[in-house]
C-alpha cells in the first residue's frame, strides 16, 4: 500500500473481521485498576494493559491483521515498514508467525531493546536518521529492493482496523465508561478507538494525549488541518511521527480533545506506575496518565479507560536514572 493511495477507510465490520482473524495470535489483555491513582485523580481509572500484549505492544493487533490478511501469493514477497520500534517488532512477530520475510527501517536512535526484539523475531533492520524525511527516503529504497507489501505503521486501513480491536475488548471488560484516553503520535490507536467506539459506544468521549515537545497532533487539532513536525525530540519515542490523511479523518471527526504533558510529567507518571502498579510501562504510554494527573478536574467523577499501549523499555536507560 502506497502513501498516495486513495483514502480508503476501514469500517466497523473490518474491525470485527480483524478481531476474529488475529485472535489466535494475540492476547486478550487484562484491565487493571489502582486505588492509589483513583484517589489521586478523583476518577475511576481502568488500565487496558497492552504492555502485556504479544511483542509487548498494541501494535501487534494491526500488524497481525495486515500479515494474516495477505493472499498466499502476496505473502511470498514478505512485508516491510518503517517504525521507531513497536510496529517494527510487531510486524516482525506477525511475519515470523506466518513464515515470511520482514524488512524494517528504524531510526538509529531507536531503543536497543526494540531493535533486539525485531531481530529476535526474525526481522531485518536498515537504520536511518531520526527524522520522518530520512525514514521515508530510506524505506523507499528498501521496498524497491525487496518488493515486500508495505504495512504502514498507522496510515493503513488494515492496521487501524486491527488497533480498533483493543477498545472492543475494553468495552466488553468494563461497563459504563465515560471517557477513553490513549496516546497519539501518528494516530493509529486513536483512529482504531474512534472506529470502534463511534459505532459500539458513541456516548463515550475520546481524548488523545501527546507530549508537549511533539505536539503536532494538538496543533493540527486546533488549526483544523495536519501540521507535521519532521524530527521532534521527546522521551516518548513512539509518538514522534505526524498524522496522515486516514488518521486525521478519525481524529478530526471523533476526538473530543487533545491534551499535552511535559517531559517531566511523562517521566513522573511512568515512574509512579512502575512503583504503584508494579507494571512495566514505556514513556509513550505514560502520557495519558500524565495528562490525567495534570488535569484532574476533567476526569474527576468519570469512569475512564486508559490504554497502556506498550512496555518495551531499554532497562539500562530508564529516564529517571542519573548515570
Amino acid at each position: 500500500m502506497k502513501d498516495n493511495a486513495p483514502l480508503d477507510l476501514p469500517t466497523y465490520e473490518d474491525m470485527l473481521e480483524a478481531h476474529e482473524r488475529i485472535a489466535p495470535h494475540i492476547h486478550r489483555t487484562p484491565v487493571l485498576t489502582s486505588s492509589y491513582f483513583n484517589d489521586r485523580t478523583g476518577a475511576e481509572l481502568f488500565f487496558k494493559c497492552e504492555n502485556f500484549q504479544k511483542a509487548g505492544a498494541f501494535k501487534v493487533r494491526g500488524a497481525c491483521n495486515a500479515v494474516f490478511g495477505l493472499s498466499d501469493e502476496d505473502a511470498q514477497k514478505g512485508v516491510c515498514t518503517h517504525s521507531s520500534g513497536n510496529h517494527a517488532l510487531s510486524l516482525s512477530y506477525a511475519a515470523g508467525r506466518r513464515g515470511i520475510p520482514c524488512n524494517v527501517v528504524m531510526p538509529r536512535t531507536a531503543p536497543e531493546a526494540k531493535k533486539a526484539a525485531v531481530r529476535g523475531y526474525g526481522g531485518t533492520i536498515t537504520e536511518c536518521e531520526p527524522s520522518t524525511t530520512s525514514r521515508e527516503a530510506v524505506f523507499a529504497e528498501v521496498q524497491a529492493a525487496t518488493g515486500g507489501d508495505f504495512v504502514h505503521p498507522y496510515n493503513d486501513p488494515r492496521v487501524i482496523a486491527g488497533q480498533g480491536t483493543c477498545s472492543k475488548e475494553m468495552m466488553e471488560q468494563v461497563d459504563g465508561l465515560d471517557i477513553v484516553i490513549a496516546p497519539i503520535g501518528g494516530g493509529g490507536m486513536i483512529s482504531g478507538t474512534c472506529l470502534t467506539l463511534s459505532t459500539l459506544a458513541p456516548e463515550v468521549q475520546i481524548i488523545a494525549a501527546e507530549p508537549e515537545q511533539a505536539d503536532d497532533a494538538y496543533r493540527s487539532f486546533k488549526a483544523g488541518h495536519i501540521i507535521a513536525d519532521d524530527a521532534p525530540v521527546t522521551i516518548a519515542d513512539g509518538l514522534k511521527v505526524p498524522l496522515k490523511e486516514r488518521t486525521w479523518h478519525f481524529v478530526s471527526n471523533h476526538v473530543s480533545d487533545i491534551l499535552t504533558a511535559s517531559e517531566e510529567e511523562i517521566i513522573d507518571a511512568m515512574k509512579l506506575t512502575w512503583q504503584r502498579m508494579k507494571i512495566v510501562m514505556e514513556p509513550s504510554c505514560a502520557v495519558p496518565l500524565a495528562v490525567i494527573l495534570k488535569n484532574p478536574e476533567i476526569f474527576a467523577g468519570k469512569r475512564v479507560g486508559v490504554v497502556v499501549t506498550g512496555g518495551n523499555v531499554d532497562l539500562a536507560k530508564l529516564p529517571w536514572m542519573t548515570s
